[in-house]
This record gives C-alpha cells, structure tokens and sequence, in this order.
C-alpha cells in the first residue's frame, strides 16, 4: 500500500515537474517573441514620441520601443556609450561629437529629422492677459539680465496697448543638457551680437542670470509657479500647462507666432545637407516662426543584432509615413514631403 502511494506521489510529482517545464518553455518564447528597443533624449518631441510609440505598438504588438525623456545632451550621451539603441536630440551633433561617437562605437551615427518645432517664449504676468509681442532685442537683453522689470521700454514698446506691471523679471532655463537650450542659444546667437559673444549657443551654456528647470516639464512648472517669470519651452509644454506665450519679430518684421503653419514655413526653402544637420532659426520667410527647428533621432550606421536593426528601420518607414499624419494633434509640425524622400533613402543605410 505504502509503495502505491509512493509510485502515485512519484507519477504527479514528474507530472508538476514537466508541466513547470512547459510553463517556463512557452514564457521563454513568448520573451523571445518580444522585440524591446531602447532609446534617450530630447525632452523637446517626447509627447510625440510618446505618441508615436504606443501608436507603433498597436501596429506592431510584438514591438516595444522605451523612450526615457532625459534631454539632448543625455541622448548623445547614452547612444555614444552604447548603453541605449538610439538617441534622440534637438541640436544635432557637432564634428567633435560625432568624431567621439566613431571612435567609441567604431561606426558612424546618422540624423534622422522627426518633426519641426518651436521653442516658445512662455510668460507669467501678473495682470495681463494679453498675447504679448517680444522683439529679438526684448529677448536678448532679459536672457542676458538687462532687462530686469515687465515695464522695460524694450518689452513696452512692442506692447503699446498693454499696461505692463513693474515687476521683477524672473529667467527660467534649463539646468539639464538640452536641444531645447540649444535652439534658444542658437536664436540669440543669430539676432545678437552682445549675446554671441559672451554666452554663445550649446546644448549646455553659462547663463547670465535665472534659475534652472530638469527638462522642458521642470521649466514649465518654473513658469507656472513664479509670478513674474520667463522661460523658453516647446510649445506643446506651454499648450498643455495653459501657460502664455507670446509672440515672436522675425527676419521680415513680423510679429509671429508659433503654429503649424509658421513652423512650417520656417522650414520651407531651407537648404537641407545630405546629414540633415540643418539649423532653421531666424529664417527668413516673412510668415516663419524665428525659434522653430527640426528634431532628429541619431541611428547607429551599423547595428550588430539583426533583428533590432529591422526592427528600427522599419519604425523609420513607419514614421516618416504614418508617423507624419499624427504631428498636428500635438502641435507639431509634420516633415516637408522632400525631406522625407530624402530620409526614406537614407533609411538604407543602416546596415
């Protein structure tokens, strides 16, 4: 009797034994299944991305892309030392950049242009409601502490029918590498020589005065919280905090804001290099948006694991097709149709 029970007990146990087996064996290929793609960058387009990602995941389920929000200068970062698939930045790569990305990973890095943005002049005014006009001159000198007070003549004179308070002017600005810094800076290197030469445009500059925000999320809430503050967010960030923003002198004169439409023509007419390395802001089209920029994803040329490799080209395809018709809903602008041609060539060389 003792010895029936025991063979029973042997018999469910090889039982329990092999179905764990089976358990583990399909868990393992249902892993298997999975493709997982890792990028990190730009803070700039993450809604978009964000977007973009899921969206993909519908297409493609058995496709997950994770996308940390930690600025340019940490995109460039991390693709470099190979610790993420792709990086994602808003000021593309420098020579010395990519020059250091070539001799780390022993492959060169492409850009791949995603959509046009703008980096808007975001504002909390006590007691006005207005859309308020800022000149090239307006936003140089309060970056650069010169313009200390909401009632400047500098600010005033492009608001004549706005009663502007005195008070303190309050500078917010990235404390993190950021391609979003990098298109300010860049602006204000292109429209004023005093700031050029001391500050100079970067991914990471020494700002004059202000207070420093982690991502275009922490500047935006800088902004938000601080009566009297100023601060340069993309746009989507000051459209979803409900946060002013004002308008923009551009090359032709014009008081311009930034929407689908005068991103888009900051872009058109721009020439476009082979690397889509490209800076657009101060464009000269009397209807553009001064502070837009195209935002790019950097792509090893050659990517050792096969099936990762496909997996990223063909979310390239995606993007620059399905991808694009989605742009607007979070007030970006979707790639000229010529840019993306070009991209969908550049796509294979990715090896």
């Amino acid at each position: 009797m003792t010895n029936s029970c025991e063979r029973g007990s042997s018999k469910a146990f090889t039982r329990l034994v092999v179905f764990l087996v089976c358990l583990v064996a399909a868990a393992s290929t249902c892993v298997q299944g999975q493709s997982l793609i890792n990028g990190a960058g730009a803070t700039f387009p993450y809604p978009m991305y964000s977007k973009w990602f899921d969206e993909y995941r519908k297409v493609k389920p058995d496709v997950q892309i994770n996308y940390q929000s930690i600025g340019s200068g940490g995109g460039i970062r991390q693709v470099t030392e190979g610790t993420v698939d792709f990086g994602a930045t808003d000021g593309p790569m420098n020579d010395d950049q990519i020059a250091a990305f070539k001799q780390k990973r022993g492959t060169m890095i492409l850009h791949f242009p995603t959509v046009l943005g703008a980096a808007v002049p975001a504002y909390n005014v006590p007691g006005v409601d207005a859309t308020l006009n800022f000149t090239p001159e307006a936003l140089a000198g309060i970056f650069l502490g010169t313009v200390k007070v909401w009632n400047d003549p500098l600010i005033a004179k492009a608001n004549p029918d706005v009663k502007l308070p005195a008070t303190d002017i309050i500078v917010a600005h990235r404390s993190d590498g950021s391609g979003t810094t990098y298109v300010w800076t860049d602006y204000l290197s292109k429209v004023s020589p005093e700031w050029k030469q001391k500050v100079g445009k970067g991914t990471a500059v020494s700002w004059p005065v202000g207070i420093g925000g982690k991502g275009n999320e922490g500047v935006a809430g800088l902004i938000r919280q601080m009566q009297g503050a100023i601060g340069y967010v993309e746009l989507i960030y000051a459209v979803q905090n409900k946060i002013p923003y004002g308008n923009v002198r551009n090359k032709s004169g014009k008081f311009v804001q930034a929407n689908l439409d005068s991103v888009t023509a900051a872009a058109a007419g721009a020439p476009i290099p082979d690397d889509f390395r490209v800076s657009i802001t101060d464009a000269p089209g009397k209807d553009a948006y001064p502070v837009s920029s195209f935002t790019w994803l950097l792509i090893p040329q050659s990517i050792k694991d096969s099936s990762k490799k496909e997996v990223i080209k063909n979310f390239l395809h995606w993007m620059l097709t399905d991808g694009q018709t989605l742009t607007s809903t979070l007030s970006y602008a979707p790639l000229p149709k010529e840019v993306v041609a070009r991209e969908e060539k550049a796509v294979g060389k990715i090896q």
